[in-house]
């Protein structure tokens, strides 16, 4: 009887080190993979902030201005006067029993979200 014991115990042993030893290593594995995206997280944004800023210098009011003047001729821009504004009461506004039954898309920034 006790060397069935024995020889339980040992096998529990042998059990519970070989579970220890697998989830060991993948936990590192996790952990690996943790570090890897994290520096994807950190080098996106990096460039993010880069974009940020270019988009920022490219769109000053002053260079828009200068481009404007000298894109004259071949855009045909011309100054945006009061009267090409719509007023709240010409807005044609969809009949009130609307329903709408599936989920509507609405995007955020390029990220798309159901609401």
């Amino acid at each position: 009887m006790r060397t069935l014991a024995y020889m339980m115990t040992i096998l529990a042993v042998f059990g519970l080190a070989f579970w220890a030893y697998r989830e060991n290593y993948a936990t590192q594995q996790v952990l690996k993979e943790t570090r890897v995206l994290r520096g994807e997280i950190a080098s996106a944004q990096v460039r993010l902030s880069v974009l940020r800023a270019e988009w920022a210098y490219l769109n000053r009011p002053d260079r828009l201005r200068d481009l404007a003047e000298l894109n004259f001729e071949s855009l045909g821009l011309l100054p945006l006067r009061p009267e090409q504004f719509g007023r709240v009461d010409e807005v044609s506004f969809p009949p009130s029993g609307l329903v709408i039954e599936e989920g509507v898309e609405v995007s955020a920034y390029g990220q798309e979200t159901d609401e």
